[in-house]
C-alpha cells in the first residue's frame, strides 16, 4: 500500500487549513484525512478515514499505510492525556513512522492551565519508540478576533491581561507550518516553539479594531474573578469562564510571548500580521 501522511481531526479548524496547506504543496493524493464523523470530510479532496480519538480499536485500520502522522490536540481538554495516548498506542501497532504533535508554547514552563495535558502527551510520546516532531503552538489570533463582534457591541474589549504582550499568529500560518514538517525530512526529534514575528497587546487588539471600524473600543482591564463573571453573563459555562479568565492571567505574565520566529522561519515567510487577521474578521 501506498505510503501515506495522516492528519487527525481533519474536520477542525486547524485540520481543514493543514488538508489545504497539503494540497498546496501536492500532497492531496498522499493524504489521509482521518476524522470522527466522515460525512463532515467529504469536501476535503482527499482519502477520508473514520477515526476517534476515544476509540482506539478504530484507529488500526484508520493507519493502515501512514508513514508519518500529524496528531493535532483533541479538542475535549481533561480527556488529552488518554485519548492522545489511544493514538500513539494505534501508530506504534499500525507501523507508523513519525508522529507530529501539535502541543502548546513553552508548555513545559507555561503556567496555562492547558500545559499539563500537552506536557504528559510530549512525555508519552517520547517514551514510545516513535520517532516525534513537538510543533508548540502559541494561541491563534482568531481566538481574539473571534469576540470583536461582542466587544463593538458593548462598546469595548475586556479581559484580565493587562499589558501581557501576545504573540499569537493566524491559524493558517500555524497549519503550514505543520503541512512543511509532514513533508520534509530533518525535523525528527525537534520541538519548535512557535508564534508569531510580532506581538501585542489587548490594548492594541482594540486599538486596531478602533482603527477598521471607526468606532472608540478601549480594553478595560478586569480582575480575573470579574472577568470570569462577565464571560458567564454572557452565557459561557463557569468553568470555561473560569479557565479564559485564567488564560488571561497567564497572558499578563508573559506565557504567550516569543520573539524566537521559528514559525516564520518554518514557513519561510512572516506571520500574518495582526491587522491583516482583524480585516478578514471583520469581512
Amino acid at each position: 500500500m501506498t505510503l501515506k501522511l495522516a492528519v487527525t481531526g481533519a474536520t477542525g479548524q486547524l485540520g481543514r487549513l493543514v488538508i489545504a496547506a497539503l494540497g498546496q504543496l501536492g500532497q492531496s493524493e498522499n493524504v489521509v484525512a482521518l476524522a470522527r464523523s466522515t460525512s463532515k470530510a467529504a469536501d476535503l479532496g482527499v482519502t477520508v478515514r473514520e477515526a476517534d480519538y476515544s476509540q482506539p480499536d478504530g484507529f488500526g485500520p484508520a493507519l493502515a499505510g501512514v508513514e508519518t502522522l500529524l496528531l493535532i490536540s483533541s479538542s475535549e481538554v481533561g480527556k488529552r492525556v488518554e485519548q492522545h495516548g489511544n493514538v500513539i498506542a494505534a501508530a506504534r501497532a499500525a507501523g507508523v513512522k513519525r508522529v507530529i504533535y501539535t502541543s502548546l508554547l513553552h508548555a513545559d514552563t507555561s503556567e496555562l492551565s492547558l500545559a499539563a495535558e500537552h506536557v504528559a502527551t510530549e512525555e508519552a510520546l517520547k517514551a514510545s519508540g516513535l520517532a516525534f516532531t513537538i510543533l508548540r503552538n502559541g494561541w491563534y489570533t482568531e481566538n481574539y478576533t473571534a469576540s470583536i463582534g461582542g466587544s463593538v457591541a458593548h462598546g469595548a474589549f475586556v479581559g484580565s491581561a493587562g499589558d501581557g504582550k501576545i504573540s499569537a499568529a493566524a491559524r493558517a500560518d500555524y497549519a503550514e507550518a505543520a503541512a512543511r514538517v509532514l513533508v520534509e525530512s530533518g525535523h525528527e526529534g525537534k520541538v519548535y516553539e512557535l508564534a508569531g514575528d510580532s506581538s501585542f497587546t489587548k490594548s492594541d487588539l482594540a486599538a486596531e479594531v478602533s482603527k477598521q471600524t471607526g468606532k472608540t473600543l478601549p480594553y478595560k482591564n478586569l480582575p480575573e474573578a470579574d472577568y470570569a463573571a462577565a464571560l458567564v453573563s454572557a452565557g459561557l459555562p463557569d468553568w470555561l469562564a473560569a479557565a479564559i479568565a485564567g488564560w488571561d492571567v497567564a497572558t499578563a505574565g508573559g506565557a504567550l510571548y516569543d520573539e524566537g520566529r521559528e514559525l516564520s522561519k518554518l514557513i519561510g515567510r512572516p506571520t500574518t500580521p495582526l491587522a491583516e487577521t482583524v480585516r478578514a474578521a471583520l469581512a
